[in-house]
């Protein structure tokens, strides 16, 4: 390709061909410093640039961590919900790039990547975090390949996560007694900022960010069923805003039956006494058009087109109950009440029981929101076993009664 510099006042530019579009040549011309030098230097740059059609780097060359932020650009926030995009950053700053991120993309080794997720692991790190890690590692390196092409081989195909021991892991995986749900509620009964969400995630499954961001519109309480269709998140500046469920399938109608159609109508019954009791200084809630959420003070003059927001879970003031405040519900569960808990275990907790009790598989997908029959089957191994256990008792109750 032909390139030159030359001098223009008292600057130099550099210039080079391009290739034809629509059957003729085209030209670029550029500024390259003060010096025939920088000139030159800028020239390089740039065909270099160009041969690579428009990155900003040699491909063979590339660190590990300047191709992440190449794969975040290109892919991740092309393609991602933001709370995917938020957690996958941090995932990068926070422990990619510090540990790896100076070795050259092409000379990274499964030895290297083994090590990396063997010390993470060491760290005290929640199981399912390592996972969203190795997931992160695994998704990138494997875009390297394809469609990319600047690796041949995905080095993390060979890493596996070691069998390590994990309290988070096991604390969203444990299912909740009947004892125990009942002692968490006498130390949030009705009235409490948790007693709300607490019993809407035991009785339907609901993940923390979809029941703190239910309102009345989303609870028919004639036909008994709560539509899921947005979660709460925090975006920028600290700011909550409304955001899409984790897949499409977790848009989903849940039936509810008796006890939590009562304890929800008595719920709003006690929200409208506290409305009228706080008067103006009751909290009000309203969303604009880009799904932000933000208060207003009832005692000053206030106009606006945005949607009122009348939410489910709030505090006795009308405050908004947020995932954040939950966690504070979980400490208490954990240091006080001295059971492990973690609020996702109220979801593993009710898949559970309607399992291990006879509910049919499908109906459990739905109600959870899992895209795939598979993730239900996988994820409520040990609750599938147990049928089976009973399947072979009831055979045998059938085909061979003991004697009375």
């Amino acid at each position: 390709m032909k390139g030159g510099v030359r001098k223009r006042g008292s600057s130099w530019y550099y210039y080079f061909d391009l290739g034809k579009v629509e059957g003729k040549r085209k030209k670029i011309e550029r500024k390259g410093g003060n010096t025939k030098k920088e000139a030159e230097a800028a020239l390089r740059k740039a065909l270099q640039e160009y041969e690579n059609a428009g990155l900003l780097f040699e491909p063979s060359e590339i660190s590990v961590a300047d191709y992440m932020d190449y794969w975040l650009k290109n892919y991740v926030e092309m393609n991602c919900k933001y709370n995917t995009i938020d957690g996958y950053s941090r995932i990068i700053t926070n422990h990619i790039k510090p540990a790896i991120g100076s070795y050259k993309l092409k000379s990274i080794t499964p030895a290297v990547l083994q090590q990396f997720v063997n010390e993470k692991s060491t760290q005290g790190f929640a199981k399912n975090y390592l996972v969203n890690i190795i997931s992160v590692l695994s998704g990138s390196f494997k875009a390297a390949v394809h469609p990319y092409k600047f690796i041949k081989d995905n080095p993390m195909q060979y890493v596996k996560l070691p069998k390590n021991e994990n309290k988070k892991y096991d604390t969203d995986r444990k299912v909740i007694t009947q004892d125990e749900f009942q002692r968490i509620i006498d130390r949030f009964p009705q009235g409490n900022s948790f007693y709300i969400p607490l019993q809407i995630a035991y009785h339907t499954g609901t993940r923390v960010g979809e029941c703190c961001a239910l309102t009345w519109e989303d609870i028919d309480l004639e036909n008994k069923v709560i539509e899921i269709n947005k979660i709460l998140l925090k975006k920028e500046k600290k700011q909550w805003y409304f955001g899409s469920t984790k897949t499409e399938s977790s848009v989903r109608k849940i039936p509810i039956g008796k006890t939590l159609l009562d304890i929800l109508k008595k719920h709003k019954k006690w929200q409208m006494e506290n409305r009228l009791k706080y008067g103006k200084h009751y909290n009000q809630y309203y969303v604009d058009k880009n799904e932000r959420i933000y208060s207003v003070d009832g005692t000053k003059e206030f106009k606006t087109t945005d949607t009122q927001l009348q939410y489910v879970c709030t505090k006795e003031d009308g405050g908004l109950v947020t995932p954040e405040t939950i966690r504070y519900c979980s400490r208490v569960i954990n240091y006080e009440l001295l059971i492990q808990f973690n609020f996702h275990a109220l979801r593993h907790t009710h898949a559970t029981l309607l399992i291990e009790n006879g509910a049919n598989m499908k109906d459990v997908q739905t109600r959870l929101g899992h895209s795939r029959l598979t993730t239900t089957m996988d994820t409520y191994t040990h609750a599938t076993e147990k049928m089976s256990k009973d399947t072979v008792d009831i055979f045998e109750k059938v085909c061979h009664p003991q004697p009375k």
